[in-house]
């Protein structure tokens, strides 16, 4: 029996998760609840106890694996806010006009919003929504 993916929809409150962060980090999350609502047209859901994830879709890797998982999200974590990219950042020509951050592989870090693009940060996020969207219909 294959294990279950430890990231699932909570119930828990989005809010009380933001206000739970330090007061410094706060705005910028605010900022990225709006930005990913606009953006997917979902509403945000925590996912564990430290992900807001937007939207849903259902993976099957070739090794059978499969699962649920947002379409796009965040995660203020205490070194940087931690943007989530499903698709990966393959196109170059988005990441060249982004701005200051780092990745990880399906991770952007930032520091603070003002770091980066917002107009190319959402350029991004379609993109991978669209990428997502075909590799995994449905």
């Amino acid at each position: 029996m294959q294990a279950k993916n430890k990231t699932q929809p909570l119930d828990d409150s989005v809010v009380d998760f933001i206000e739970s962060q330090p007061e410094k980090r706060r705005p910028d999350c605010y900022q990225l609840i709006d930005f990913f609502k606009e953006v997917t047209g979902q509403k945000p859901v925590m996912w564990g106890k430290s992900m807001v994830g937007f939207g849903k879709y259902h993976y099957v890797y070739d090794s059978g694996r499969e699962g649920d998982m947002f379409l796009a999200g965040f995660s203020p974590r205490k070194q940087a806010l931690t943007i989530y990219v499903m698709a990966g950042f393959g196109n170059s020509d988005i990441m060249s006009r982004l701005g200051k951050f780092k990745t990880g592989k399906s991770c952007l870090y930032v520091k603070k919003l003002e770091d980066i693009e917002m107009d190319v940060l959402k350029e991004l996020t379609e993109h991978s929504i669209a990428v997502i969207n075909k590799k995994y219909p449905g």
